[in-house]
């Protein structure tokens, strides 16, 4: 069910993936701003429509231009409020439920939290794999969650820890 490898999401054959969203749900930097750059501007588009949700929430919009149908928001963080243990499992958690709600079979995850808001890498990976092993024992979907991963650091240690949980 969980796969772990490295490379760029916005490339994923996912049926969704995962942007590490702010909670007004503007594509800045970093995972949304690939996202926004190679899915273009309708995705933008619909993140206005939908308006802020609430840090530790999420959100889902079409794919844009990308290969995957839908992208998922995950809120992990909001301007003023850097991303938590506690917001990164309930963004995780939503994004999840988003899955089982919408019969999503396949989801690409980033390392949410780490890139702007500074998360710690090996926090992060214990928290979203163990969010992902307690969903699925109780959800049939997503049926596979993939984690892509951009650099070695962030590879190496969900490997590391996925064997540890």
């Amino acid at each position: 069910m969980i796969s772990i490898v490295k490379g760029n999401i916005t490339e994923s054959d996912c049926v969704a993936i995962v942007n590490a969203a702010n909670n007004d749900l503007q594509l800045g930097s970093g995972v949304a701003g690939a996202i926004r750059s190679k899915g273009g501007p309708s995705i933008q588009e619909e993140c206005d429509r939908i308006g802020s949700i609430e840090v530790g929430g999420a959100a889902l919009t079409s794919g844009g231009n990308l290969k995957a149908k839908y992208v998922i928001h995950a809120a992990s963080m909001g301007f003023s409020h850097p991303t938590t243990a506690e917001s990164l499992q309930l963004s995780t958690q939503a994004s999840l439920f988003i899955c089982a709600a919408n019969k999503i079979e396949s989801v690409a995850f980033p390392a949410l939290g780490t890139g702007v808001s500074g998360f710690p890498v090996d926090e992060c990976a214990r928290i979203m794999l163990n969010t992902v092993k307690q969903h699925s024992l109780d959800n049939e979907y997503p049926q596979k969650v993939e984690f892509v991963l951009w650099d070695d650091e962030s590879y190496n240690t969900f490997l590391r820890t996925n064997k540890q949980i």
